[in-house]
């Protein structure tokens, strides 16, 4: 029996199926680096703040990754920390009343923000950024990068912790039994960056702040899921009339729009008239004001069609034509055709027309025309 050769076209499709499933497999099994958000205490990047994380978790075994909403913070328990680092989005109302009543309970929360306008109650003022020295509440001097153009405005009750010469860098609040410590430079905390200059000394100043055993990362505020959408800023009224308001809308523009029956495209839009030079060479005698060779051209036109239509010479004068158009148009009245054929040939003689009477005359030669035509 014989055997069956595989022929090129086969060999082709075989080389070309493995060469993808060998690319396949290579992008399947690869493995790809993950990607950690910023300012997560998980994160090994330098962007994240693993290495505060562990230095803490080896120091104090009570420390800690809070996930949960703020609602289930513990209010019983007293002399917890919590630290927020740069929240991804400012908390509702709700969250931001749980926050504060975990406050009020005897805990502490130390916020890390650029800009920490709009919690809390917190003011903030622009400046021009430094790189300079910073000076805690007994005049120990650091050094620090302060990228941050914000500096935090306290009230006469707070406790500025750390300031340089441009404003507060850090302060302290009471809230009930507890307190909020609220610092300006997230940045300090990163990886990349915890080892720089005194940042650590500086963050380890203001965490010694508060003698708790208990060390909270709040990772609530960076994950989207917990972000404030459409469907919880605005209340349940406000989205029931709003989405009756888009029916309402959309029933009302279809009542007025509907239509039935096929579409017919106007025929202007798809046909070119034959009058279209005769416009345009009107227009180019309007707007030039030729309004003697217009009325040339309309006089020689009616005596083309006399000639044609009555047999009348072309040569002969207006005012001679007076007896052919009283036989020819009895409706007319005499004084109106003597009126007519006696002032075509001195308006003809002009050398300049005014554009009254054109109008004129161009009305009464086109009545002839209209006459002859007729007849």
């Amino acid at each position: 029996m014989q055997k069956k050769r595989l022929t090129p076209k086969t060999w082709i499709g075989l080389s070309l199926f493995l060469i993808v499933l060998l690319f396949s497999r290579y992008l399947l099994v690869q493995d790809q680096l993950k990607e950690f958000p910023i300012f997560a205490s998980d994160s090994p990047s330098p962007t994240g703040v693993k290495a505060f994380y562990t230095y803490l978790e080896k120091s104090n075994e009570s420390v800690k990754r809070w996930t949960e909403s703020p609602s289930d913070l513990s209010t019983t328990s007293e002399n917890q920390l919590l630290i927020m680092l740069e929240p991804y989005f400012i908390p509702t109302t709700e969250e931001l009343g749980a926050y504060k009543e975990f406050m009020n309970s005897g805990n502490t929360i130390l916020l890390f923000k650029q800009n920490p306008k709009g919690m809390f109650e917190l003011e903030t003022e622009p400046v021009d950024t430094n790189e300079g020295l910073i000076v805690d509440k007994v005049d120990h001097a650091y050094s620090a990068e302060l990228l941050e153009s914000f500096r935090l405005l306290e009230q006469t009750d707070d406790e500025v912790l750390l300031s340089d010469d441009l404003g507060t860098i850090a302060l302290q609040r009471s809230f009930g039994k507890g307190n909020l410590i609220v610092a300006n430079s997230p940045s300090w905390m990163m990886n990349s960056e915890l080892l720089t200059d005194d940042h650590l000394a500086l963050i380890l100043t203001l965490v010694n702040e508060v003698d708790s055993k208990t060390i909270l990362f709040d990772e609530y505020i960076h994950s989207s899921d917990s972000a404030s959408t459409f469907f919880t800023i605005y209340p349940r009224w406000f989205l029931l009339l709003l989405v009756q308001g888009i029916l309402f809308t959309l029933l009302w523009l279809w009542a007025i729009g509907k239509r039935f029956g096929p579409i017919f495209i106007p025929r202007e839009e798809t046909v070119r008239f034959s009058d279209e030079g005769l416009r345009a060479l009107a227009a180019w005698y309007l707007k030039g004001r030729r309004y003697h060779d217009s009325l040339v051209i309309q006089a020689d036109y009616v005596k083309t069609l006399l000639q044609e239509r009555w047999g009348i010479p072309y040569t002969m004068e207006w005012e001679n034509l007076t007896d052919h158009f009283k036989q020819k148009c009895p409706h007319l009245h005499k004084d109106e055709i003597r009126e007519m054929l006696m002032g075509v040939t001195p308006m003809l003689s002009k050398e300049k027309v005014s554009k009254h009477d054109y109008l004129y005359w161009s009305k009464k030669l086109e009545t002839i025309r209209k006459e002859v035509e007729m007849r």
